[in-house]
């Protein structure tokens, strides 16, 4: 126990007594203290500070110390690593010392350049700053000898001269695609062209490269053609119903065998055919029997109207008011298979006892007899069959 007048020491004195030890008194009591629990003192730390700085920095230098360079990486210098002992005189040598810790002022360190990346694609001649690249220059590659760059320009450079020697020998070729034909109007008078006119004027889309012959003959000089015929009339509407479920290309090769097998579609003498006259016929001329006995009921009928009305020609053209519908198609598939008008012809002949003469049917035979002109305006034959119309006005007899 220490008496009241006893000083009593809470901090800790410290005196040096070695280099590895320190004496301390605490509480008045001396106590042998390492030198790593030293706390040196604020006056310590200033001197220490001050001989730390007193010689003069050199670019290079801190101290005694040499900065190793700078590595291009890294952002901001840092000051070098100070290796710890154990030991030291001066009391410096501490684990924990204060004095240990180099403080570098910013205005004395160098910043070394850093490498910058630069977009140029090629390097700066007559300088000594080269610049970083990330890929070779194209001139380099092209003008490289042997590179596939060079080989295909020189390729090139022969198409260029070749096509020039071409030219210069055959003259500059002209594309089909911008060539205007220019066709003069038809004179109404002729029904026909000269050949070498129609191939170069435009057809009907459906008109392909790949038709017939006959058909194109067909399309160029009948279809849409006014016909004002009995005869015409009644072989026109047996090959619109012969042509259902076929096409217009095959009946056509059979008009002749049609025409020799109803004598030339005389509907006098189609009336008077026997059972027997029609097996034959269906037999020679491949033609089914239905169809036979379909077109001698319609010559029956044809007699019938031609004493009504005087004759099929008038009946048929009495729907249109003897004058021929002119439509105004621009494209192919927006020509109808059937119509108004067709259907109301379909009722009546039906009423009047005909036989295969459906609305598709008659709106065929109405294309074919030119009731109806459903070329499309970008075909020729329109307008010459629209003239060949007005060019016939109607005079009542066939």
């Amino acid at each position: 126990m220490c008496s009241s007048k006893a000083k009593v020491t809470v901090g800790i004195e410290a005196t040096n007594i070695n280099t590895a030890a320190t004496m301390a008194r605490i509480n008045g009591r001396p106590v042998l203290q390492p030198t790593c629990n030293r706390v040196p003192s604020l006056v310590e730390r200033r001197n220490s500070i001050k001989k730390v700085l007193s010689p003069p920095l050199l670019p290079g230098k801190v101290g005694s110390l040499t900065t190793p360079p700078v590595s291009p990486k890294s952002k901001s210098p840092r000051p070098p690593a100070v290796k710890r002992s154990s030991g030291g005189s001066d009391g410096n040598n501490g684990l924990n010392s204060s004095s240990e810790k180099i403080v570098i002022p910013r205005s004395s360190v160098t910043k070394a350049p850093s490498l910058e990346r630069k977009k140029s694609k090629s390097f700066k001649e007559g300088s000594c700053v080269v610049e970083a690249s990330l890929s070779y220059s194209s001139s380099l590659i092209t003008d490289s000898p042997g590179s596939i760059a060079a080989v295909r320009r020189e390729q090139m450079a022969l198409q260029q001269a070749q096509r020039k020697m071409r030219i210069a020998h055959y003259g500059r070729s002209k594309s089909a695609k911008f060539e205007r034909v220019v066709v003069p109007l038809p004179d109404p008078s002729s029904t026909t062209l000269p050949s070498k006119i129609i191939d170069e004027e435009k057809r009907c889309s459906f008109i392909t490269p790949n038709s017939d012959p006959i058909y194109i003959a067909y399309h160029d000089e009948e279809w849409g053609v006014p016909v004002h015929d009995d005869k015409m009339l009644f072989e026109l509407l047996v090959l619109s119903g012969a042509q259902v479920g076929s096409d217009w290309t095959s009946t056509l090769k059979k008009r002749q065998d049609f025409r020799a097998a109803f004598s030339e579609f005389d509907a006098e003498i189609l009336a008077n055919l026997t059972d027997k006259q029609m097996m034959s016929i269906s037999s020679e001329y491949g033609i089914d029997i239905s169809k036979v006995r379909g077109v001698v009921d319609n010559a029956n009928r044809i007699l019938e109207v031609k004493k009504d009305f005087g004759s099929f020609e008038k009946y048929i053209w009495g729907f249109v008011n003897n004058k021929p519908i002119s439509t105004q198609y621009k494209f192919g598939h927006k020509i109808p298979v059937k119509t108004s008008k067709s259907e109301s012809i379909s009722k009546d002949m039906v009423r009047r006892g005909f036989r295969f003469v459906g609305p598709t049917v008659v709106h065929s035979f109405m294309q074919a007899s030119g009731l109806t002109n459903d070329h499309l305006i970008t075909c020729h034959r329109h307008l010459q069959c629209t003239l060949l119309a007005a060019a016939r006005p109607y005079c009542g007899t066939p």
